[in-house]
């Protein structure tokens, strides 16, 4: 069975790599490698896999989610410049799909030690536009 869970945050990024030039960032991200950075509403959906506990009939208790998905992503993201306030973001590019990559990897060991596992991350960088993460697969 597979349970998601939604939350919001708004943040701000640049997208350039400090050892390319501002002209190569600019062919390479366009506008999104601005020196001063843009924001987004991300939206971020974090799916569970799991079997339904015998006595509660929940895969985890929803509330328990949203309050590691407040404390591991929305509390130290939300309304934050991304490559300055938030790692491994100072080094690594924040792309979507880098901080979706980044979320699953804050959220998968909070979720792991219970009966469900962690089975994807979907993040909405805008309405039309999202990034799906299943994580490492062996």
């Amino acid at each position: 069975m597979f349970i998601t869970r939604k939350v919001e945050f708004s943040a701000s990024h640049v997208c350039a790599r400090p050892d390319l030039t501002p002209e190569q960032n600019q062919a390479l991200y366009g506008d999104a490698s601005r020196p001063h950075g843009h924001g987004h509403n991300y939206v971020l959906e974090v799916t569970l896999e799991g079997d339904p506990d015998p006595v509660t009939g929940m895969v985890m208790d929803l509330k328990e989610l949203k309050e590691i998905l407040n404390r591991e992503v929305v509390d130290p993201m939300d309304h934050r410049f991304l490559n300055r306030e938030v790692p491994p973001f100072d080094h690594v590019v924040p792309t979507t799909e880098n901080l979706a990559i980044e979320i699953f990897r804050r959220l998968e060991p909070k979720i792991k030690s219970r009966a469900a596992r962690l089975h994807a991350v979907r993040l909405y960088e805008t309405e039309d536009l999202y990034v799906d993460y299943f994580g490492e697969r062996v």
